[in-house]
């Protein structure tokens, strides 16, 4: 009995296959890279150093009035400024700059306290203009280059005219100042990046801060104008509402400036309190107050000076007791004198934002106001629209359907109530109100997006009944005509917002229009992708195993429309990708101890995704697994030692390493539990002979089977060799001896460059020691074991009378020597002629075996690569029996 291969039934092969060498990627080191990413430190000299410097400056044009040496920039705070005309010239007495120190010594407490009084009129849910501005700035950007136009006054002083009064003179005086700044030197800044004109104007706006602390009011109030004139230039129209925000800056810290110098001139004795009157304001703040507005009113240009009156609008309230009320009507309507449409809805979104309340009045009491209603829904926070959700949809049902499509304004209610929570108690009559119009809407492309934002607050607020409701109207009015070809990114849409909220798959799979509502994606890709949002987030947030025939039956035909998609045409990464997903299902299902469901399971799992490999690997685990469990429940020794080895070659040949290993190794475990007889159709039996069966089959296994990295060179060949050793066989038996001679060959074959046949995908110890003079030494020295061994046993047999048995034996060693050893090294060559000789000694050798053996050797003598046989045959004599 020589080592047998496996038989192609059980095992697939290639013989004489060598894997390919696998390749590496290129080796990187992350961290120096990294560190060649960064960008360059380079020192700045601060004295030297000005953001101006690489732009280019130039002068255009000079008009009337400017002269040599005037600033071409008010944000040079290092330059040398001259006095402040009014300040000079009317000795501190100037209204504007007799509470310079008392502005400077206000505490920031004042301020903030003020500041959340105003935030407490809109509410605390009210989203400040800041938060808006960095979204503004984000959004609206260009490559495109972009310009400054400054006209900057030209800071001269005239003389006072003889005879002309005090007063006369400060009034001429302040006019002129004034018209210096529509005469001054025009300097234009020429290709700026975005980048630049937000730092230039953000120098102004510190410029605006450093006059006014230095008490140069007029200077301040030149930056302010000339500022505002930029927002005229809408040659970049994509930038233009950044550049908005850039110089609305500028125009609320002037305005706020202004407010804070007021407010502190009303603070003596005792400060202004929060909820002051006209009345509580003194004469000298309210002359300050009003010749701030007197001053504006010189601006020539409407634009600059609808602006910078808007920009100090609240100051309105130390003048009259009406506030704004009066002066908003006026500014409205000085706006329509403004020709450019884009630079006239600018100043009035500037104008109305300090307004909300007033907006909300006014929506409430428009016929027809929903445009209006609309952008504000749009604008403002979620958190703002969500507490007064039932006043809009109030307003909603007041509006006109003609101008503006209701399901239009209850979209843009939506959208806010998807990102924040209206109260408890009004959440089911809002759906009930929004779902009475959107069910109506006719159109399917209008409804269907009205109704995928509402999906979002149903299913944050509400449960699975509510939603399969939402479901079951979409697929009422999305399926007449195939209507819902047209709308998969909107329907999938609706599949995304359920996921988000439903992570309990058995809630999610027993709502009734959930699989028909997957059916309407009749797109293949569509469909495809789908399937794979829900097996992602099913693999994600399901973290118990499952074995709930709802969860299963859905889950099954959802991997199986995923694994339906693969076709020739699929790439790798694709059906890798979906394998993934399928596997992560399978691998989340378990029915405990119930083998026979769990089995049946594979089984199924198995015949519905045989196209994608490894899904087909990982059931290979779970049925490994399921072998492993249930094998030694078994009764027949022989029954597990089969399974074990048959499992462990399926197995192996599905690239399952460390299963295989498991198994052979349970094997071996359980050799010593081998009875010496077995019962064999009522009558018993040695079971030597089904043991040396197994053992042969187990030998040739093991000629491809990977060593374990841990545990040392051939361990599962020692551990069989240990245990036939050890175990205890029969009197007079030469069963463990003939297993010693079966291993030999297996030994031979492992010494081989290329082993005689391989597993595909699996790298054999030819590939991992690649002929290394160690395994080879191991080789040799485990030969050398095992023939001392049968050696030692053929004189035992020799002295014990045992010469037939002995004949035997040594004709199979001589069979093995002959096919497998290296017949050119003397010494083995001559113990090939010695056992010849001992098996035809005592004439139990049959002739007719000895024939065919004899003409064998001489046939392979005259190849050319065995003409040592030559000699060999020579001395192979055969001898009668007598």
């Amino acid at each position: 009995h020589c080592w047998m291969p496996f038989s192609p039934q059980t095992f697939s092969f290639v013989f004489n296959g060598k894997l390919p060498d696998s390749r590496r990627s290129r080796g990187r080191n992350y961290e120096a890279e990294l560190q060649r990413c960064r960008p360059e430190v380079a020192l700045v000299e601060f004295g030297d150093y000005h953001p101006l410097k690489p732009i280019m400056v130039t002068d255009t044009k000079t008009r009337h009035g400017a002269r040599k040496g005037s600033t071409s920039s008010s944000s040079s705070s290092s330059s040398s400024v001259p006095p402040d005309p009014l300040s000079s010239m009317l000795d501190g007495t100037d209204p504007l700059s007799m509470f310079a120190a008392a502005s400077a010594s206000e505490t920031p407490d004042l301020g903030r306290k003020r500041k959340e009084k105003e935030e407490e009129a809109v509410g605390a849910d009210f989203e400040p203009w800041s938060s808006k501005r960095g979204e503004i700035l984000a959004r609206f950007t260009t490559t495109e280059k972009l310009s400054i136009n400054l006209f900057m006054g030209s800071d001269r002083g005239k003389a006072p005219s003889p005879g002309s009064s005090a007063v006369s003179e400060k009034v001429r005086t302040r006019l002129e100042e004034l018209d210096d700044l529509e005469e001054g030197s025009q300097r234009e800044l020429l290709n700026l990046s975005q980048q630049d004109y937000a730092n230039r104007i953000e120098e102004l706006n510190q410029s605006l801060k450093e006059a006014w602390a230095s008490d140069q009011k007029v200077k301040a109030l030149k930056i302010v104008i000339q500022c505002s004139k930029l927002l005229s230039d809408t040659s970049v129209i994509q930038f233009y509402p950044s550049k908005f925000v850039l110089i609305t800056d500028i125009l609320d810290t002037f305005g706020q400036l202004v407010y804070d110098r007021i407010w502190s001139m009303c603070s003596d004795p005792r400060p202004l309190p929060d909820s002051f009157t006209v009345d509580d304001v003194n004469d000298t703040a309210k002359e300050t107050c009003l010749n701030w507005f007197f001053k504006i009113a010189s601006i020539r240009e409407l634009l600059p000076r609808l602006y910078v009156e808007a920009a100090i609008l609240k100051c309105n309230r130390f003048l009259n007791k009406s506030g704004i009320q009066e002066t908003l009507p006026r500014l409205t309507a000085m706006i329509k004198g403004i020709g450019d449409p884009l630079v006239a809805a600018y100043t009035r979104a500037y104008l109305c934002r300090p307004l909300l309340t007033e907006m909300m009045e006014r929506c409430k009491k428009l016929g027809n106001n929903a445009l209006l209603l609309n952008s504000v829904m749009r604008a403002f926070r979620p958190e703002f629209v969500a507490d007064r959700a039932t006043d809009f949809i109030g307003m909603i049902k007041d509006c006109d359907e003609a101008g503006f499509p209701k399901h239009l304004l209850f979209g843009s209610l939506g959208r806010s109530l998807a990102c924040a929570d209206p109260p408890e108690s009004e959440r089911l009559t809002i759906l009930n109100e929004a779902w009475k119009v959107i069910t109506k809407v006719r159109s399917p492309r209008d409804y269907v997006n009205c109704a995928e934002i509402w999906v979002e607050f149903t299913c944050r607020h509400f449960t699975k009944r509510e939603v399969n409701t939402i479901l079951a109207d979409i697929i009422k009015h999305m399926t007449p005509d195939r209507a819902f070809e047209d709308a998969y990114s909107q329907l999938q849409s609706v599949i995304r917002k359920i996921l988000t909220y439903f992570h309990d798959f058995s809630v999610l799979f027993s709502m009734e229009r959930f699989l028909p509502f997957l059916d309407m994606f009749q797109k293949d890709s569509v469909r495809v992708e789908v399937c794979r949002s829900i097996m992602e987030i099913f693999i994600k947030h399901q973290l118990d195993l499952t074995r709930d025939p709802v969860i299963l039956n859905a889950m099954l035909h959802i991997c199986k429309t995923m694994h339906d998609s693969v076709n020739a045409l699929t790439l790798e990464d694709e059906r890798r990708s979906l394998a993934l997903l399928i596997i992560g299902f399978i691998r989340m299902v378990s029915f405990g101890r119930d083998f026979e469901q769990q089995l049946s399971f594979c089984v199924e799992a198995r015949a519905t995704f045989c196209n994608l490999e490894p899904v087909l690997v990982q059931l290979i685990h779970a049925c490994a697994a399921y072998s492993f469990i249930t094998i030694p429940s078994l009764s027949s020794i022989f029954s597990r030692l089969s399974l074990y080895l048959l499992s462990g070659q399926v197995a192996l040949a599905n690239q399952c390493l460390s299963q295989a290993d498991a198994f052979l190794k349970a094997a071996v475990s359980i050799l010593p539990e081998v009875p010496r007889s077995i019962s064999v159709e009522g009558k018993l039996r040695s079971s030597e002979s089904f043991l040396l069966d197994f053992t042969n089959n187990f030998l040739a296994m093991l000629l491809v089977v990977p060593d374990h990295p841990e545990h040392g060179v051939l361990y599962l060949v020692r551990g069989l060799l240990n245990m036939v050793q050890d175990y205890t066989w029969e009197d007079n038996s030469d069963a463990k001896v003939r297993v010693y001679v079966s291993a030999l060959p297996l030994l031979a074959a492992m010494g081989q460059e290329t082993y005689v046949y391989s597993v595909p995908k699996v790298d054999s110890n030819e590939t991992l020691y690649g002929g290394d003079p160690k395994f080879l030494s191991e080789i040799n020295k485990l030969c050398e074991t095992l023939i001392g061994q049968i050696l030692d046993h053929l004189k035992v047999l020799g002295r014990d009378e045992g010469t037939r048995r002995q004949g035997a034996l040594a004709f199979s060693l001589f069979g093995v020597l002959l096919a497998h050893g290296d017949l050119r090294n003397n010494k083995l060559s001559q113990l090939a002629v010695n056992l010849w000789n001992l098996s035809h000694k005592h004439g139990h050798c049959e002739p007719r075996v000895s024939v065919r053996t004899l003409e064998f050797v001489k046939h392979q003598a005259q190849q050319p690569d065995m003409s040592h046989l030559s000699d060999t045959v020579q001395r192979l004599t055969l001898q009668s029996r007598t």
